[in-house]
């Protein structure tokens, strides 16, 4: 007798972590599958970085297309100024040495070694660009779409007012058939008698 043990499917779960003005959502089996999708190399859950979703309005979209990054905006603009911090702090600097002051060195200290210089900021120029791009694409979207509903509401105006404009002329002219058929019917009687 041969058996066949199918792997158990695990149940998704929603996790959401901000990403600039944006918090990106994915629908995946644990935190590590949400990590690798959002591609992170840090336990962004242990910072208290990356959270569980349990609204379901949130939710929908993510489990529609597990381990897609959907991306949504967080609030409005005027929101968004406002969340922002006042004023930076202050930084404390270190007294300026005086002029006589001669740094006491350590005798054991070894000579420090050339700093290597940080790799340069990466370019986000052409994030920006495709973030600008799916915005106003979202924003047409939304203008083709509302365009085409009210298209549909004047079309469907139309079809009721041209559909009890036949009802009536289909009312009158079965009417008239009625009278004429009658008088025929009242003529051929005469007719033959």
């Amino acid at each position: 007798m041969l058996v066949c043990i199918m792997p158990r499917k695990q149940k998704l779960k929603v996790f959401r972590t901000p990403t600039g003005f944006h918090d990106a959502y994915v629908a995946a089996p644990s935190q590590k599958a949400a990590l690798e999708a959002w591609g992170s190399e840090h336990d962004l859950f242990a910072r208290g970085i990356a959270e569980k979703v349990d609204d379901p309005e949130l939710m929908r979209e993510p489990l529609a297309k597990p381990g897609v990054i959907i991306r949504r905006l967080r609030g409005n603009m005027s929101e968004q100024i406002a969340a922002l911090p006042k004023s930076k702090p202050a930084r404390k600097r270190s007294p300026a040495p005086k002029p006589g002051d001669v740094p006491a060195q350590d005798p054991s200290a070894r000579p420090k070694k050339r700093a290597v210089p940080p790799k340069p900021k990466p370019d986000r120029a052409a994030l920006d660009e495709a973030e600008r791009a799916l915005a106003e694409a979202e924003k047409q979207q939304v203008k083709e779409h509302r365009a085409l509903v009210r298209r549909l509401a004047d079309l469907e105006r139309e079809l009721r007012e041209l559909e009890r404009g036949h009802s009536s002329e289909l009312t009158k002219l079965q009417k008239n058939v009625e009278k004429l058929r009658s008088r025929y019917d009242r003529a051929m009687e005469e007719w033959r008698n």
